[in-house]
């Protein structure tokens, strides 16, 4: 499987049961990514949306693809242009957290999104 991130923690605690691609990009920049990938033959193997947290309360996002290639899987397009609109949706009403314990929020951030997809990755390899 491929891990598709541009969570930072994945550059110092790399994810051993995985090939990774990192993406210095936004949240849809990773959606936009991992579209691209499955029109090239990937599927997905995790929700783009999953979780809590909505694509304008983080930076954040970390999807698992397959690693193996075939005929352009339908449904997990559909799902990913579905997870592209609500992006776009959520996006239009951003939300600020001011200056004040922005490092803080962005690390809690990242481990929240760490933690949902090395759950995803630890199912994923059963």
């Amino acid at each position: 499987m491929i891990l598709i991130t541009n969570n930072p923690k994945f550059q110092s605690v790399p994810e051993p049961r995985c090939d990774m691609e990192y993406i210095a990009g936004s949240y849809r920049d990773v959606l936009i990514l991992v579209r691209d990938r499955i029109h090239q033959g990937h599927k997905l193997l995790s929700h783009p949306l999953s979780g809590s947290v909505k694509p304008n309360e983080t930076p954040y996002k970390s999807i698992l693809i397959s690693k193996k290639t075939g005929s352009l899987d339908v449904d997990s397009l559909q799902i990913i242009e579905d997870s592209i609109s609500t992006c776009d949706k959520f996006m239009q009403n951003p939300i600020n957290y001011g200056h004040n314990n922005q490092d803080a929020l962005l690390a809690d951030f990242s481990e929240v999104d760490y933690g949902l997809i090395v759950a995803a990755i630890a199912s994923a390899s059963r």
